[in-house]
């Protein structure tokens, strides 16, 4: 069953942080401040999550100037979340993003959006969350297929104006 328009599963995770810091990360501490692009990909140092990634970071102050939070998800632990920043892209790293890397090692934010297969690993899902905690978009694609996050940054207008007429 789809979670739009439904509230999204909160979680409390580590996390590696813009600023290389690790903490733990709850989705509801954005609650009532920002909306939420959370995105889950498959693993660190695969071949198609470096480019998005890096794209989700270029995009940064696009989905800043519309108050929305990027959030990264993986199954990753958060020390390769760490080493994966702090891995240059030309050697197949992603350089320090400005958005936190969830390390979801437990696997139950992955499950919980419906997202992880039974391998272990998270499909490449999206979902735009309202400033109230409610999922207002989710797309969810197979493991080779990358996402375009300049859409993805045009769809954030669409929910920010949806979530401000209650």
């Amino acid at each position: 069953m789809s979670l739009v328009q439904r509230f999204a599963p909160d979680f409390k995770a580590d996390a590696v942080m813009a600023d290389g810091s690790f903490r733990e990360l709850t989705l509801s501490e954005f609650k009532g401040k920002k909306h939420v692009l959370m995105f889950f990909y498959p693993f660190d140092f695969t071949f198609v999550c470096p480019s998005e990634i890096i794209a989700y970071d270029k995009a940064i102050p696009e989905f800043e100037a519309r108050n929305v939070q990027v959030i990264g998800v993986s199954i990753d632990s958060k020390f390769v979340h760490f080493q994966w920043r702090n891995t240059e892209p030309k050697k197949g790293g992603i350089g320090p993003v400005k958005y936190p890397l969830v390390a979801d090692v437990n696997h139950k934010i992955a499950e919980s959006y419906g997202v992880l297969l039974p391998e272990g690993m998270a499909l490449r899902g999206t979902f735009l969350i309202d400033k109230e905690g409610v999922v207002r978009h989710a797309s969810v694609n197979d493991l080779p297929l990358g996402r375009s996050v300049s859409q993805l940054a045009e769809t954030c207008p669409g929910t920010v104006s949806a979530g401000s007429h209650s």
